[in-house]
């Protein structure tokens, strides 16, 4: 496409400061104009992939359609712009040097001197025109991982400066950075973005917008004050206070015109202004006033004195679709599995929740805890949704606790066990040996046929679908008979394979297990049908329960 525009996110003060969410806003905000968008993440990591990465360090690893395990902010963008964002769109610094090196041992740079510039940063914008060749996009966001001054992260925006110099009037730069309001002052500051503006001018690149992250709104006093330090125009300051709900905030930059002023700064005009459906969904977000308790057990929560979401945000996402799709605001809870373990009588609090969800994981640490919770809800009725482990470890349960298979386990946690319901799946045995962990687990989507007269079809509505997935054990078909003996019905089977995919309990108002991850499809203007199902379920034992009471 002639004259593709780009628009690069770096994020200034801090981590975490709203990088991501501001370019999935900006995405929406563009594509409620009329135009084809697409979002490009850039980690400054040496890993590869996402995949290495320790959840309670980066955050949830999210996996793509096409098999990439990739940071969380790819799913950001799924989510936001409602639509499939491929490994294309994904990066780190690893991959690039790893491509350029393969390139050279190839001859494809034809006995020139390789050298980290221009070559890196060239690779980098090969990737970028490729990624928006590959979804036609009018217009493409970069995302670059980090804060600006890290050393991290230069080779990035070197790549930004240049592709800036080659099409002056097609790129725009967005600095998101943090205005605090320090408690014993009373005043935002503006001091700590000036010193980021000043990096990034330093790197060879002024802003065009700074999108301000504070607690409150970005007053007039403080937008003149960024305009005269920073080099801007006031009105491109933009304010971005805290909201109560991320998808908020592509209506907050609407109020300020966002879109329309990165489409001047683009030489673009809007092709149509509708943002309505966004608009719908956000009130029903805010008109859901009847709680859900949820309650999440896992493992990955700590990080020091701290509880870290971010370990399982597309699982948390997806349950706050589902329970607004049903006009109910979620009340999630945290609960470590360990605890169950120190202090077995904990797991009587478990009665207080509408729900309980076990998402996916690896390792030992915490599973008997787990075991006893799923135990727990499948005997008292609680609506159970388990996810990849959470499904492999329903399944030891079952075994143990109804089929009797004494000392059933997986094999991720004891090779030797005399019940293996889990084991390798019989494709990853050698990456095992070889101690190939990188990408080589079951990535991606694969094909389910589910069976007629489960809770899964009655959720999904159509006889075969498809899911990401994400590991490398599997359900032992050896076992598929005990546990059908025991109450478990094989509702979604994968038949490329003949591996197993969901398991329900039979007498059970919702008991599922899913070997997938389901959330990575679940976006807010398209709910997952399975996390929907779930959730109507509680409602209904809500519901039920209210009946009783009134009885009595």
């Amino acid at each position: 496409m002639k004259n593709r525009k780009y628009i690069f996110i770096v994020g200034g003060v801090m981590s975490s400061v709203g990088k991501g969410v501001t370019a999935s806003s900006i995405g929406r905000l563009l594509v409620s104009k009329g135009y084809n968008v697409t979002a490009i993440k850039a980690d400054p990591y040496i890993n590869v992939d996402a995949g290495t990465m320790n959840p309670t360090e980066h955050g949830e690893v999210f996996v793509t359609e096409d098999k990439d395990e990739t940071d969380q902010d790819i799913g950001n963008y799924e989510r936001f712009l409602n639509k499939n964002i491929y490994s294309v769109n994904y990066m780190t610094t690893g991959r690039v040097y790893l491509d350029v090196i393969q390139k050279e041992r190839n001859l494809e740079y034809k006995g020139k001197c390789v050298e980290v510039v221009p070559h890196i940063p060239n690779e980098i914008n090969r990737r970028i025109e490729k990624a928006g060749a590959k979804d036609k996009a009018d217009i493409v966001i970069i995302e670059i991982g980090g804060t600006v001054g890290e050393y991290q992260n230069i080779l990035f925006l070197e790549a930004a400066r240049r592709l800036k110099l080659k099409h002056p009037g097609d790129v725009a730069f967005v600095l998101v950075s943090y205005l605090p309001i320090p408690n014993r002052v009373g005043e935002m500051k503006t001091k700590p973005t000036q010193h980021a503006a000043r990096e990034l001018n330093s790197a060879g690149i002024q802003a065009d917008f700074i999108v301000a992250r504070s607690e409150q709104k970005l007053d007039n006093k403080r937008r003149e004050k960024l305009a005269t330090f920073c080099g801007i125009d006031p009105d491109n300051a933009i304010s971005a206070p805290d909201a109560d709900s991320i998808y908020e905030i592509p209506l907050l930059f609407d109020k300020e015109n966002l879109g329309e002023k990165i489409l001047a700064k683009l030489n673009l005009k809007p092709k149509k202004q509708d943002i309505n459906d966004w608009r719908k969904m956000v009130s029903s977000i805010k008109k859901a006033k009847k709680p859900l308790k949820i309650a999440v057990v896992g493992k990955y929560f700590g990080t020091g004195d701290f509880t870290i979401a971010d370990s399982y945000i597309s699982v948390l996402e997806a349950v706050k679709h589902a329970c607004w799709a049903n006009n109910r605001v979620p009340e999630m809870v945290w609960v470590d599995s360990e605890e169950y373990e120190k202090t077995p009588i904990k797991i009587n609090e478990l009665s207080q929740y509408d729900g309980i969800i076990v998402p996916g994981g690896f390792g030992s640490r915490g599973i008997e805890g787990i075991i006893k919770a799923i135990k727990y809800v499948r005997e008292n009725n609680i609506p159970y949704l388990g996810l990849c482990y959470g499904m492999q470890l329903a399944s030891i349960e079952i075994a143990r606790n109804v089929a009797k298979l004494t000392g059933a386990n997986t094999m991720e946690i004891n090779p030797k066990t005399k019940h293996p319901i889990i084991h390798v799946n019989p494709f990853q045995t050698k990456n095992i040996l070889e101690n190939k962990y990188g990408g080589t687990m079951r990535l991606g989507a694969y094909p389910c046929k589910l069976s007629k007269d489960t809770i899964a079809y009655s959720a999904y509505g159509k006889p075969s679908i498809s899911e990401r997935h994400r590991h490398r054990y599997e359900f032992n078909n050896k076992y598929r008979q005990k546990l059908e003996k025991a109450g478990v019905v094989f509702s979604g089977v994968n038949t490329q394979q003949d591996l197993v995919e969901i398991i329900e309990f039979k007498s059970h108002p919702f008991f599922v297990g899913v070997q997938f991850h389901p959330e990575f499809k679940s976006r807010p203007l398209d709910p997952h049908p399975l996390y929907v199902k779930w959730v109507e379920t509680m409602v209904k034992q809500e519901k039920k329960k209210v009946k009783k009471s009134r009885k009595k």
